[in-house]
């Protein structure tokens, strides 16, 4: 009878207690909603005064190589090229390594590789952007001079940097691919006569291809925003480079440079919010190139 009187009491505390986490979480989108468009239309604002009310053309601004705001000229393609160059050659460099970091995990020694590297691989993700540009200063950017022609700096320099940085993010999403792969999809490549290396690139790789350029396209978006690492050994000089071993800027480097000393609404400060909306429409594509890919691996 006891029982039975507290089963009504029971049904109520658990109605009322989801209640309160649906209202909750409810709330918690909400306000993660109304900060993100906040975000996009303040940026988006900032951004097109410059077009809008300072009337620099988009073309100048887009495909000008001349920035000088003392001569009321601000052309960006300088920095538009060293952003998208320097992701890429980062893209380029770190993708083999983390492919065969993953594969050495779980295809080669997965009893004890994920004990070694797997720690490794959380410490590098873990370490303050502004250490690797240290790190770069003091030892990669004087084995660039003493190795290659040029100062040190440069677009190279900046390109190993952020391969580096985005190792871990292209490595993670490789290993959780392969790791979640169909036992039966080997077995039956073993069972036809394939050895272990014609399984990996004939079976699991293109199996998980578009899992890893998930992981591509994820740390191609973390090299491309990425400002204090990259800004301390690329030189930061307003010109398009000739070669890798030249100095040159990114988007994010102009910004943190140049953000401070600016008067807001001037011409110059909305030139900055333009440059920083192109890296906010930078990060939508690379969402979107994400989605696909994700849509095609569930086919």
């Amino acid at each position: 009878m006891k029982s039975n009187q507290d089963t009504p009491l029971l049904l109520r505390k658990h109605r009322t207690e989801e209640w309160i986490g649906r209202g909750y979480t409810t709330i918690c989108v909400l306000f993660l909603i109304v900060i993100i468009v906040s975000i996009v239309y303040f940026v988006a604002t900032k951004g097109i005064s410059t077009f809008a009310i300072d009337a620099v053309s988009l073309s100048d601004f887009l495909f000008g190589t001349t920035w000088s705001p003392d001569d009321n000229q601000f052309g960006a393609l300088p920095f538009i090229y060293g952003s998208f160059l320097t992701s890429l050659l980062a893209a380029l460099i770190a993708s083999p390594l983390s492919v065969c970091a993953a594969l050495f995990m779980t295809e080669i020694v997965p009893s004890w590789g994920k004990k070694i590297l797997q720690p490794v691989i959380e410490l590098l993700a873990g370490i303050p952007s502004v250490v690797y540009g240290f790190i770069g200063l003091s030892i990669l950017v004087p084995f660039m001079r003493d190795t290659f022609p040029g100062q040190g700096i440069g677009v190279a320099a900046g390109a190993i940097v952020l391969s580096i940085m985005i190792l871990p993010t292209i490595t993670s999403i490789a290993t959780d691919a392969l790791g979640a792969l169909p036992r039966n999809l080997k077995e039956a490549s073993y069972g036809l006569g394939a050895t272990r290396w014609q399984t990996i690139y004939g079976v699991i790789i293109p199996t998980v291809l578009p899992s890893i350029l998930t992981g591509v396209v994820l740390g191609m978006a973390r090299a491309f925003g990425e400002a204090l690492a990259v800004q301390m050994v690329i030189g930061n000089a307003p010109h398009i480079p000739t070669s890798l071993f030249e100095s040159a800027s990114t988007l994010t480097s102009v910004i943190t440079l140049n953000m401070s000393n600016t008067v807001m609404g001037s011409v110059q400060n909305n030139a900055l919010w333009s440059m920083a909306m192109i890296l906010m429409l930078m990060t939508f594509v690379f969402v979107f190139v994400v989605r696909l890919l994700e849509r095609r691996h569930k086919i």
